[in-house]
């Protein structure tokens, strides 16, 4: 007997499947350029055509799961309502020095971050930088040692250590003492670290009062994009003192057997922060310790004011995130490198701008000014680190100088100053993922003795560090080159 597959029903409807499939993926293509570009930047959305055209189905699910920005509409409302808390986060106002002092183009960019973040410039404060590494954590672990009342500690990696076990035994002492203790940390980011059980285990037993930041549970209700992290590093005792910065609450070396085997640490810088100020950080703990537990904490007046061994500086916070409808920190640092009229400096361990970024930083350079940038010569995620090297030709071209902090350390610190007059510090990278999908927290000073602190720190990374040049960076091998050109596509996405 002879079997023949002319059966023309199966012929038919192979047909049928194969249209289907073609209408399908016509459907979603259509679809996507429709639907993908609205209220998005240009880069990202091609990104996302990129990606959904290349592999089809692949990138639509990709897309509805990474796709959105915009956390959950309950904690966009509760955003709203703790502005108002904000709003009234206002001591230190008739403190701030003589504006005749400031340059010309500073006052419009205070009232834009106070359009944007709600929180006013104070003056009246004083500023310590912490940039050893070990030294931050003791120097935390003492200013709660001295808590009376409250300690509020905010990190997006917390993790129970030899490195960090003085600071979680400061946390012990002061709750034995009746200090209320509040803690949060990163849901996704802590729970990667090694030690996360042992983390949650110690902190329960001390007793202290801690949740996750925007936890990934969907069994539990909890559910919003999951790599919209909370990306700030916090910590206030007693409304009095806060720090905040670019580290972690974990061994420099994040624990990661990867890290250990190539031997990298991370090198980070903190600030300590004593005067009105620190009320505006607190209100970003308390703006997260609300979204988290629907308990809107009291504000806390402290008991006495600092006596400032130096000169008073101005300082004003800039919270940003998916809470908010602008891209805070964003607007910031494009403002501010527009009006600089003699130097920026940057320091950013993954420096992926948009291009709005990098026009501003090119334009500066073109037009004569110092312009320096400060990443690692080695990197710890594989995609953001080509995709940053990337853009090192069009910045040397621009007259961009680049100096590369040598491995096996990651050179993690986030901050830049503008002339000899303002500076920035706090959680955010100068990359697409900190605009736009990270909660961070900027804090804008004014003082030039605080630049000056800053310009030492600036020193000592130059003094280790190798200067990049056009002709070395144009000799590189062209798998290199294609490799950073290709995660670039990707650089919206991150």
């Amino acid at each position: 007997m002879i079997y023949t597959t002319d059966d023309p029903t199966t012929g038919w409807f192979s047909v049928v499947v194969a249209l289907l499939v073609i209408a399908g993926d016509l459907t979603i293509r259509v679809l996507a350029v429709i639907y993908i570009p609205r209220n998005r930047r240009p880069q990202t959305a091609m990104a996302w055509l990129l990606a959904i055209f290349f592999i089809p189905y692949v990138g639509i699910i990709l897309f509805l799961l990474l796709g959105s920005r915009k956390l959950p509409r309950k904690r966009r409302k509760r955003q709203l309502e703790i502005n108002k808390y904000i709003l009234e986060t206002t001591d230190g106002i008739e403190k701030v020095t003589t504006q005749t002092e400031w340059p010309g183009w500073l006052p419009p960019i205070v009232e834009l971050n106070r359009t944007l973040g709600a929180m006013p410039l104070v003056g009246g404060n004083s500023a310590s930088l912490y940039p050893e590494y070990e030294l931050s954590i003791a120097a935390m672990a003492r200013a709660i040692d001295n808590a009376q009342k409250t300690v509020h500690i905010e990190f997006y990696i917390l993790s129970y250590d030899a490195t960090t076990a003085p600071f979680f035994e400061a946390m012990d002492r002061a709750i034995q003492r009746g200090v209320i203790v509040r803690v949060l940390l990163d849901h996704i980011a802590s729970i990667r670290a090694p030690g996360y059980k042992q983390t949650i285990k110690r902190l329960k037993r001390m007793g202290a009062l801690w949740k996750l930041m925007l936890p990934v549970q969907p069994l539990r209700g909890k559910w919003q994009r999951p790599d919209l992290r909370n990306h700030r590093k916090i910590v206030v005792v007693d409304g009095l003192v806060a720090f905040t910065g670019s580290q972690n609450m974990v061994d420099s070396s994040y624990n990661k057997p990867t890290n250990i085997r190539r031997g990298l640490h991370w090198k980070d810088l903190m600030v300590r922060f004593e005067g009105p100020i620190v009320a505006g950080i607190n209100a970003l703990f308390v703006t997260d310790w609300f979204s988290e537990t629907d308990e809107l904490l009291l504000r806390e007046s402290p008991d006495a004011n600092p006596v400032l061994a130096r000169a008073p500086l101005d300082a004003q916070v800039v919270p940003s995130g998916p809470g908010f409808e602008g891209e805070n920190n964003l607007r910031l640092f494009n403002s501010l490198v527009y009006a600089a009229q003699h130097k920026v400096i940057i320091t950013s361990p993954y420096f992926v701008p948009d291009d709005s970024m990098l026009y501003a930083i090119t334009t500066a350079a073109q037009s004569g000014l110092d312009v320096q940038l400060f990443v690692s010569e080695v990197g710890d995620q594989f995609m953001v680190f080509h995709a940053q090297r990337s853009y090192y030709e069009q910045l040397l071209r621009a007259g961009v100088r680049i100096w590369l902090y040598p491995a096996p350390t990651v050179l993690h610190s986030k901050h830049f100053t503008i002339d000899d007059e303002v500076a920035v510090i706090g959680s955010s990278n100068m990359d697409m993922r900190s605009f736009s999908l990270n909660l961070e927290i900027s804090v804008m000073v004014r003082s030039r003795e605080f630049v000056d602190d800053l310009r030492e720190v600036e020193q000592s990374y130059r003094e280790v560090s190798r200067e990049l040049t056009l002709d070395e960076w144009m000799h590189r091998s062209r798998a290199s080159a294609t490799l950073d050109n290709v995660m670039r596509l990707t650089a919206a996405l991150q």
